[in-house]
């Protein structure tokens, strides 16, 4: 893994209020999944935060950028749902590790970039804006009352100017309510009951790898890759971003992490919130250990519906970047409906297929 150059820009590390408010518009793309899975699988809520954490903090450094961490989405949803179990999506995640890191190190990525346009990446930003979107109204139905009170408030402090103190206005009064249903926190400890709980390949787990393949190469990587450049002007390669994405999985998923990526919608939520260092990633690595040993109980009384008006803002934001940085509308469009409708890694390689096809006899 090759490392990137680094000038005096890079070096810099904000703690400003602003990466705070960045932070927690990147936690809100991960959290809601991350304690769905922990409260409806037998995976610790507390080894996930702490490996979530530990990355939020390594590559936040090594890219030197509001980087993000975030579950594989693809396998969430195939466990949330019941479809695969825990130990499937394990060596799901661990096969797609070896993949990205192998294909990284190799940088076969970087070789077939040219054949993938810029168009069908934002076309698969744009289906990542209305998963959020429809994820974010889901989260915000399930408590009308407090949906309300969320988007009340995030409203006010919009039309006073104050759009980068919504996100964190919101999060505080949620977790004054969260405090008040759980009570005081208390330390939580991991421990091994989490750890090494793989099973070997099997049919569905071979195909929950081929679905998150495609998503992680379209949105995790390509998509990713774009908006680093677009929102901090950092150039990271794909076969970097594989790379990291290899090594995350392998190192981790062994001892209790759900399968990780990177991730254009929670780059998109640092963004629109603040953020603009990789003081954010350590804000937010931290914010996670710690929340993983002090305030498990309280996270998991936060209520859904206010972390789902705040992933409404969130696609909204990366909504609007798909569209404003492509000439390409109907085709970003069309692949970013037909994600959301269909599957987002389908689209990307009916998306790939069109682009060439077009691009040969135009």
């Amino acid at each position: 893994m090759q490392l990137p150059s680094i000038d005096s820009n890079d070096s810099d590390i904000s703690f400003s209020f602003n990466e705070l408010t960045g932070a927690i518009g990147d936690s809100i793309t991960v959290l809601p999944i991350v304690v769905a899975i922990a409260v409806l699988t037998d995976l610790s809520l507390v080894l996930m935060l702490i490996w979530f954490g530990f990355f939020q903090i390594v590559w936040g450094i090594y890219y030197g950028a509001p980087i993000s961490i975030e579950p594989m989405k693809a396998l969430a949803a195939l466990i949330l749902a019941g479809t695969i179990t825990v130990g499937e999506t394990l060596i799901a995640g661990l096969m797609l590790g070896l993949i990205f890191l192998v294909v990284g190190t190799t940088r076969s990525l970087m070789r077939v970039k040219k054949y993938i346009g810029s168009p069908v990446v934002r076309g698969i930003q744009f289906g990542v804006a209305l998963v959020l979107l429809e994820t974010g109204f889901q989260l915000g139905i399930q408590d009308l009352q407090m949906a309300g009170v969320a988007t009340a408030v995030a409203l006010l402090l919009i039309v006073l100017g104050y759009f980068n103190l919504s996100a964190i206005t919101v999060f505080l009064i949620g977790l004054v309510i969260a405090f008040f249903y759980a009570g005081l926190p208390s330390i939580t400890l991991p421990t091994v009951e989490g750890m090494f709980m793989i099973d070997w390949p099997t049919f569905s787990s071979l195909e929950a790898m081929t679905a998150q393949l495609a998503m992680t190469l379209g949105n995790s990587i390509l998509a990713t890759s774009v908006l680093l450049h677009d929102y901090f002007g950092k150039d990271a390669s794909l076969d970097e971003l594989s790379s990291s994405i290899g090594i995350m999985n392998l190192f981790s998923i062994p001892f209790g992490a759900f399968p990780m990526c990177h991730g254009s919608g929670g780059v998109a939520g640092k963004y629109t919130f603040g953020a603009r260092t990789a003081g954010a990633n350590i804000i937010l690595g931290l914010g996670y250990i710690a929340a993983a040993l002090f305030l498990v109980d309280i996270i998991v009384a936060y209520p859904v519906s206010m972390l789902g008006i705040i992933l409404l803002i969130i696609a909204f934001q990366l909504g609007l970047t798909s569209l404003r940085r492509t000439e390409s509308y109907f085709f970003v469009i069309f692949i970013g409906i037909f994600g959301f409708v269909v599957n987002l890694g389908i689209a990307f390689v009916a998306g790939v297929v069109m682009y060439l096809i077009f691009n040969r006899y135009k």
